[in-house]
């Protein structure tokens, strides 16, 4: 009966992770990469000058889309492996280490849950973009600057959202804009 309950709990796991790698790919535009000819002209497609190339790939509107794909491919990998390394543990680990990487896999998963629904909220506030980093010592929000910079009201907005959502107070909690 024990061996039927481990199982579950796995199964369990492997569904929220599974969950949320298919989140963070379907909000980060489904891995699409754009189409050679949807971003340029046919003279540059042609043409043999690779700087023109160079030069219209810098957009930074792509850039800055770009760095927020990054960042959660980044951070969804590093949690993949800790989870993978927990998973291993458990299979071979006795009942004491089962308990303590079970508990550090719902860990896991609670900062990816509260990180994802602040990055949602923030969103949902008509910020373009948004990545949450969730640790011990904090938090820390990059968020995307709108046209005028991130006023006052903006980080008031955003620090409001990560205490509606965690147990932190505004000393634990770091607004980062990104240009």
């Amino acid at each position: 009966m024990e061996v039927w309950k481990k199982n579950l709990v796995a199964l369990g796991l492997l569904i929220t992770v599974c969950t949320g790698i298919y989140l963070n790919w379907l909000y980060s535009g489904g891995g699409k990469t754009p189409d050679l000819v949807d971003t340029l002209s046919a003279g540059e497609i042609q043409g043999e000058d690779l700087e023109v190339l160079g030069d219209n790939l810098e957009d930074p509107e792509n850039t800055m889309t770009n760095y927020f794909a990054a960042v959660r491919l980044s951070r969804q990998q590093a949690r993949d492996s800790a989870v993978s390394t927990l998973q291993e543990a458990m299979a071979y680990g006795d009942e004491e280490e089962n308990i303590s990487s079970s508990q550090q896999l719902e860990q896991i998963i609670q900062t990816a849950l509260s990180e994802a629904q602040i990055e949602s909220l923030v969103i949902a506030k008509g910020y373009a973009d948004c990545v949450a980093y969730l640790s011990e010592s904090g938090i820390s929000v990059a968020v995307a600057a709108p046209e005028g910079g991130l006023q006052k009201s903006d980080v008031a907005l955003i620090a409001d959202i990560v205490m509606s959502q965690c147990d932190l107070t505004m000393p634990d909690i770091r607004v980062v804009e990104v240009q």
